[in-house]
């Protein structure tokens, strides 16, 4: 018995050791791909990295890995012409395959999200410098003028770009002239450098702003 009672024991200090090495990798191995994000310019900000799965030592050596999940309070994004912050950022990646001694990294599927508020939005459409946006319901965004709403439009996606179309008058802005109506002409904006190598899925108009939605398949995430 007592030879039994320390092999139990010597068994479970040699399992608490492997644990402990193994989230000491795993520490380490988040640590390097944060700055490697960064580095390789797929994110403008430092992220938290966190490796799903244990053990973690046994999927380093595949080079395989089965989910990682980044966040990052802001992001840039740009149009080509104007950068904004995308809040709030976190995406979720399936199937990360690394090589070339963790010099690159690919991904099978990803989805994320993030948010652009009103204010940033305004930059980024061109043409539209006067007008503020703002909530306007499910679907839609108001756009106001000198502070008095003008019309309200509905908000969709086509590809990276970010469409407001459809635009409704409102009484007041239809008894104006057609100057108004002009600028409520159907406005967008195009992301070219969207987070983690992603692509936008759809965008939802919410009370503080566009909250996107990305995607992405065979994503090559770093190299």
């Amino acid at each position: 018995m007592r030879g039994w009672l320390k092999l139990t024991i010597g068994l479970g200090v040699l399992a608490g050791l492997l644990v402990g090495a193994d989230r000491v990798a795993v520490g380490v191995a988040e640590d390097e791909a944060a700055d490697r994000l960064v580095s390789s310019g797929r994110l403008s900000t430092r992220p938290s990295v966190s490796i799903d799965g244990f053990p973690f030592l046994t999927q380093a050596v595949s080079g395989e890995f089965d989910g990682v999940r980044l966040s990052a309070a802001d992001v840039q994004v740009s149009d080509g012409r104007q950068q904004v912050a995308v809040h709030g950022f976190t995406a979720r990646l399936s199937g990360v395959t690394v090589g070339g001694s963790y010099r690159s990294a690919t991904v099978r599927s990803a989805t994320g999200s993030g948010k652009i508020s009103y204010p940033d939005a305004a930059k980024l459409v061109q043409g539209a410098d006067r007008l503020a946006f703002s909530y306007g319901g499910p679907g839609k965004v108001k756009a106001s003028l000198a502070g008095i709403s003008i019309g309200e439009g509905n908000v969709h996606s086509e590809g990276n770009t970010v469409v407001a179309d459809g635009f409704q008058l409102t009484v007041l802005a239809s008894a104006l002239n057609g100057k108004v109506k002009d600028l409520l002409a159907p406005r967008s904006f195009t992301l070219t450098n969207l987070p983690a190598g992603l692509s936008l899925a759809g965008v939802t108009p919410e009370q503080d702003g566009l909250l996107l939605d990305f995607r992405g398949s065979d994503v090559r995430l770093i190299g």
